[in-house]
């Protein structure tokens, strides 16, 4: 697990794009900050848990072109 320092105006589903590549692992991250589950946009400084996702290679791809 990492940690991400938010910037003003983020929203749960671009943290978890920019940190751990897919607006899909949102409720991961949530689930790892419930007591941040209330905001929607956040304001700068407020320290997260980033949870670690496993890395699919390629993932997003149909099973006959990975």
């Amino acid at each position: 697990m990492r940690k991400y320092s938010t910037i003003s105006g983020d929203m749960w589903d671009l943290i978890a794009f920019k940190t751990m590549g897919s607006e899909y692992h949102k409720d991961k991250l949530m689930n790892a900050n419930r007591r941040h589950r209330a905001v929607y946009i956040f304001s700068a400084g407020v320290e997260l848990v980033v949870p670690d996702v496993p890395v699919v290679s390629g993932a997003g791809l149909p099973p006959w072109r990975r």
